[in-house]
Order: C-alpha cells, then sequence, then structure tokens
C-alpha cells in the first residue's frame, strides 16, 4: 500500500482516502486567557475549541508556523510559541512508520478520510468530542529532550482531569498516553524538525469512540480507549458539578483545565490570537 501526504507547506494536504460528505468550517477566537505571573515566554494561543475544523487544514496551519518559526529562530528571533486547540471533523492519522495492519477496513474503502502524517506513533481516530492540541515549541528555550517533552505533554493532561473531574489517571511503562485503568484517555504523536516540536495530544471528552473500533489504537491491541464522559457516567468516577448531557459543558470545562495546566507545566504566558483564512487560496494568515 503507497501511503502519500503533500509536503508543500503552503497547501492543504490531499488525503489519501477523502469522505466528501463534510468540509466547511468556520475560525473563531475565544476570550483572551491572561495570566499574571513575571515575565515567561509567551505562547500565542489559537483557541478553536468550539469549532469542528478538517484535519487537513489544522495540518497546514500547523506547518505554516513551524516554517515561519524555523526561520525566526535562524535569526535569534524567535520570541514566542504557539498552542492551536480544536476539534476535527471524523479522520484517521498514521504516522510516519506506521502498518497497515493496524487498519480493520479496505484503505480503498475507508469509513472516513485516511492520512500519512510525519508524527511518532500508529493510526489513531480524530472526531468531534475530542480536544485536540498542538502545540508548536522550539525545544530550545525548554528542555532538548524528546523523552521530558512527551512526559510534559502527558503531566499537562494529568493534572487537568485530576484537578477538574477527580479522575486520577497515570501513565503506563512502555507506553506513552494517559490512561484510567487499562482505558487510554489521550494520544500523543509529535514530529520535531530544528528542535520546534509540533503535532501534540488529543484527550477524548465526549468523544463517539465507535470509530476506533475500525482500527488497532495506537497499535495497541490489549487495552482499549475511553473517554471522560464515559467515566464520568461510570459511579467510581461520578461528579455532580457536571451535567452529563451538555457535551458543550464538558468540553469547555476540559479545555480551559487543559490550557490553565499547559501554562503551568510548560511555565509560559498566553496571548490571544486569531486565524485568518484566505478566501482564494489554501493558505493561513496568523493574526493577533
Amino acid at each position: 500500500m503507497n501511503l502519500l501526504c503533500n509536503p508543500t507547506l503552503t497547501y492543504v494536504p490531499t488525503p489519501l482516502i477523502q469522505n466528501p460528505s463534510k468540509r466547511t468550517s468556520k475560525i473563531h477566537s475565544c476570550q483572551l486567557i491572561s495570566t499574571t505571573h513575571k515575565t515567561r515566554r509567551r505562547c500565542d494561543l489559537y483557541d478553536l475549541h468550539k469549532e469542528v475544523v478538517p484535519y487537513a487544514e489544522a495540518w497546514s496551519w500547523q506547518k505554516a508556523i513551524v516554517t515561519e518559526r524555523r526561520a525566526l529562530s535562524d535569526r535569534n528571533e524567535d520570541f514566542s510559541d504557539s498552542l492551536i486547540i480544536l476539534q476535527h471533523h471524523p479522520v484517521y492519522t498514521m504516522g510516519t512508520g506506521s502498518c497497515d495492519n493496524y487498519l480493520n477496513f479496505d484503505v480503498s474503502n475507508a469509513p472516513f478520510d485516511l492520512y500519512r502524517t510525519e508524527r511518532g506513533g500508529e493510526v489513531t481516530y480524530h472526531g468531534p468530542g475530542q480536544l485536540v492540541m498542538y502545540p508548536i515549541i522550539n525545544l530550545r528555550y525548554y528542555k532538548m529532550d524528546l523523552h521530558w517533552y512527551l512526559r510534559s505533554l502527558e503531566e499537562v493532561v494529568i493534572r487537568a482531569i485530576s484537578s477538574t473531574f477527580s479522575i486520577e489517571a497515570s501513565r503506563v511503562e512502555g507506553l506513552t498516553g494517559v490512561w484510567v485503568g487499562d482505558a487510554k484517555l489521550a494520544a500523543i504523536g509529535i514530529k520535531v524538525s530544528k528542535w520546534i516540536a509540533y503535532h501534540g495530544l488529543a484527550l477524548n471528552v465526549t468523544t463517539d469512540l465507535t470509530p476506533f473500533d475500525q482500527i488497532v489504537p495506537c497499535g495497541i491491541r490489549d487495552r482499549q480507549v475511553g473517554s471522560i464522559k464515559g467515566l464520568l457516567n461510570d459511579n467510581r468516577h461520578r461528579v455532580e458539578d457536571y451535567d452529563l448531557n451538555d457535551d458543550q459543558d464538558l468540553m469547555h470545562t476540559a479545555c480551559k483545565s487543559l490550557v490553565k495546566e499547559f501554562c503551568d507545566v510548560f511555565q509560559i504566558d498566553f496571548c490571544q490570537k486569531s486565524l485568518q483564512r484566505s478566501a482564494t487560496q489554501n493558505s493561513v494568515g496568523l493574526a493577533s
């Protein structure tokens, strides 16, 4: 099977298999999230967590930002990082070395769009109800250690769901991600180019988990996936403060907590930004 991705940074990548039933999304920015700490490294926040964004568009945004950051870094002018947070239309993505044996469908008749990307890791699913965080971070200003970075992303999720939902999550030795028992709540896959990291993490909040049945998530056959809503519906994790019928409230609450913990773990200050799309080109403009 020959899986291709478009390496050109200024155009939306072409999916291996494209489902034509969905395509458009609008872009907006949310309230400014500010901190009151002493001066720390700045992180531009693109908060689209209420939006469902096609995967190819978000992928293109990331690569555009990475290209800009690399140029700034070469001139010693890279003064800020970036964080995009959003939801995706249903899509399967594969890491650069992913094996097609982990697909439980014929690639020529995939249920949703299927992309091979440059991130690490095996196949996973993204869809509505899942918060996806794409940090674009220059690790030269933190720690030039990929294991440290992966553990830090895990720490963001572990802190967020513990402090907000009283769900005690953990790591599993030898695996990447965040777990509650045998259920994986958050998947992580990154790419690093000249110490600038991108791609990121996906946390199942109110996600319909059925599409995971069509793959072997992250190539792990003996474990399952879970969601925050599913755990809250379990009496062992029930939190009376949340209306389990209000998915938007759960998503907003989880997003707010993730952003806060990301700020604390990486010791950064957020600066609200917005994404502006050209009506005639498949490119993205960055604006304050």
